[in-house]
């Protein structure tokens, strides 16, 4: 048994020599290849910059942009502003898992209710969330609940469509041989179904990760008290590129830490997905 775990993780050839496993090949050329990817871009783009050949206003070096990213965390409303955007994001994010997952899961497993919402889940799904933010307003105001709303309605829709998938692609013959096992419809959603769905939701949160995120910049964009979005928006009535990119890169370095940490969870669980 110890010689078949060994022979799995590695292989020999005919000379001899061990060759590391497929898998860590590629993580290593990813990080190499994409290291590489962006060095050239960022080394190109402070060229054109640095040339002239685009007014500075228009294409800021990235040199600039990184000294406007430190000037930022030095201003005073900073904290104010990333709390403000922080907080709208978790709550948002968290009531769409709160109410994407169970519906979704329900919607999976009883297919009348699904007949009865896909229709409507495919209206708003489709339905530009930006389309939506006058009416937000309207309601909730400019301050936290408009964006918290926003946040949600970008969240809860990807969650839901890939609780259900999940549902929908459990393996028949388990549900059937835990039926013979005289299992309950609570003991097998549980024991089988749940387990199942683990990889199809933890996909669903990644895309929920950049809805949420575009929700939350968009939102304060259009109006809001306090947040990157507002800083931003500010930034570029003012006529401050680099600041402007500068606020665009911390909520797109957010979204990749956040869906990296997703993806790490996804590929953990991924043994359970359903071929």
């Amino acid at each position: 048994m110890a010689t078949q775990m060994s022979s799995s993780r590695t292989r020999t050839t005919a000379t001899g020599e061990r060759r590391k496993p497929a898998g860590g090949r590629r993580r290593t050329e990813a990080l190499i290849f994409g290291t590489l990817g962006v060095g050239v871009f960022l080394i190109s783009w402070q060229l054109v910059s640095v040339s002239g050949a685009v007014d500075a206003i228009l294409l800021p070096a990235p040199t600039a942009v990184a000294s406007a990213f430190g000037d930022m965390f030095t201003s005073p409303g900073i904290g104010a502003d990333l709390r403000a955007s922080g907080v709208e994001f978790i709550i948002g994010f968290l009531l769409s898992l709160v109410i994407g997952l169970p519906l979704g899961m329900l919607i999976g497993w009883y297919k009348r209710l699904g007949f009865a919402l896909e229709p409507l889940i495919n209206f708003f799904y489709s339905t530009p969330r930006i389309a939506l933010m006058p009416i937000l307003i309207i309601w909730f105001g400019i301050g936290l609940s408009s964006k918290i709303a926003v946040v949600f309605l970008g969240g809860v829709f990807p969650i839901l469509i890939n609780a259900a998938a999940g549902v929908r692609t459990v393996d028949r013959t388990l549900i059937q041989a835990a039926r013979v096992f005289n299992a309950t419809d609570r003991q097998v959603f549980l024991t089988v179904n749940l387990p199942a769905c683990v990889p199809f939701v933890l996909s669903g949160m990644r895309l929920a990760v950049g809805q949420g995120l575009i929700g939350v910049f968009v939102g304060e964009l259009l109006g809001a008290q306090h947040g990157v979005g507002l800083l931003v928006a500010n930034a570029g009535a003012s006529f401050q590129t680099p600041r402007v990119l500068a606020g665009v890169a911390l909520i797109a370095a957010a979204g990749v830490v956040l869906t990296n940490l997703l993806g790490l969870a996804e590929r953990h669980f991924s043994s359970w997905r359903a071929q």
